[in-house]
Formats: C-alpha cells, sequence, structure tokens
C-alpha cells in the first residue's frame, strides 16, 4: 500500500538520490533537479505542506514539491519536480502525488498550478495550456507543455508572466 505524506527532514538524504535516480534517464533534464529541491528548500518559495514522499514498504518511491511563484501580482504554485522512481512509474504513483498535492493547496488556499512538461500526462489530470489562463512562461516554450489548473473554481481570473524561485536559475 503507497502512502502519501509530508516529507520530513529525515527524507532530505533519500528524497535527493530517489530525484537523481529518476531524472538519469529523464528525456528533459539537466541533471540537477535534486539540488534546485535543496535550494528550494532553503527558499521563501517553499511550502513544507507540499513537499510530498509516496511511501511503499518504508521506502521513498516518488517525490513531488510545489513552490510559490509570482504571476502578475499573485503567488501562486509551479509543480517542480515530480519523480517516481522507474521500476514504480506507470502505477499511479505520481497521480496520487498530484491528487494530494492539489488537495493541501486548496486547503492552503492557492489557487493555481503551473507545470512545466508532457501535455499527455498533465491533461489527464486537468492541467491546461497556461495560454488559456492568460498566464505566460518565463522563457519560450510550446504553448501545450507550459500548462496550468485552476485548483479553485470560484476563484479570480489572474494573468501575467510566471515568476520562478531563483534556484530555478530561470
Amino acid at each position: 500500500m503507497i502512502e502519501i505524506r509530508k516529507e520530513d527532514v529525515n527524507d532530505y538524504g533519500e528524497v535527493y538520490n530517489v530525484i537523481k535516480t529518476a531524472f538519469k534517464k529523464a528525456e528533459h533534464s539537466d541533471g540537477n533537479e535534486q539540488d534546485v529541491v535543496v535550494l528550494l528548500r532553503k527558499s521563501n518559495s517553499f511550502i513544507p505542506e507540499l513537499s510530498l514522499v509516496a511511501v511503499n514498504e518504508n521506502k521513498i518511491i516518488g517525490y513531488i514539491l510545489f513552490s510559490k511563484v509570482k504571476i502578475g501580482n499573485d503567488t501562486e504554485l509551479a509543480l517542480a519536480p515530480l519523480v517516481v522512481l522507474p521500476e514504480y512509474q506507470r502505477k499511479g504513483v505520481g497521480t496520487l502525488l498530484i491528487k494530494e498535492g492539489h488537495k493541501t493547496a486548496k486547503q492552503l488556499n492557492y489557487n493555481y498550478s503551473i507545470v512545466l512538461g508532457s501535455n499527455k500526462y498533465y491533461s489527464r489530470l486537468g492541467y491546461i495550456p497556461a495560454s488559456k489562463y492568460n498566464i505566460k512562461a518565463p522563457f519560450d516554450v510550446e504553448d501545450e507543455c507550459f500548462m496550468a489548473i485552476k485548483l479553485n473554481e470560484s476563484a479570480k481570473i489572474i494573468n501575467g508572466i510566471v515568476e520562478y524561485d531563483k534556484a530555478f536559475n530561470i
């Protein structure tokens, strides 16, 4: 049985290795995703409640982090990274992490989450091109790969260029 829970400090080393392992053969990776997470944890963008691990038989098999971003005048979320160890991929672990993250984000009164990734994967979870919300990336990217989800249907309409934490080096 897979448990999704908040990451704690004792998980940091194992999470670092899970991220490194999961991105080793990733199609789009610069190899420093685990280091970005280390920097994010020390930043004002870090939200401990939105740093989640997936655990199976006392082993961390997946990780997700939602951190603060600015979109225009609003503070919202960026989902990055989402990782699952290769042997546990395509088994619903990522979906469980995203759903729990979205639930917690709503409870914390965040209204939007953005993600840069596969539209085939993230669209299944409600993400649509961010341009449909007038949310723009601060870099050139194909429209269908830069996505957003409105977590709270009654949220006000926002728009603007996303400002990521400096840890992302964007």
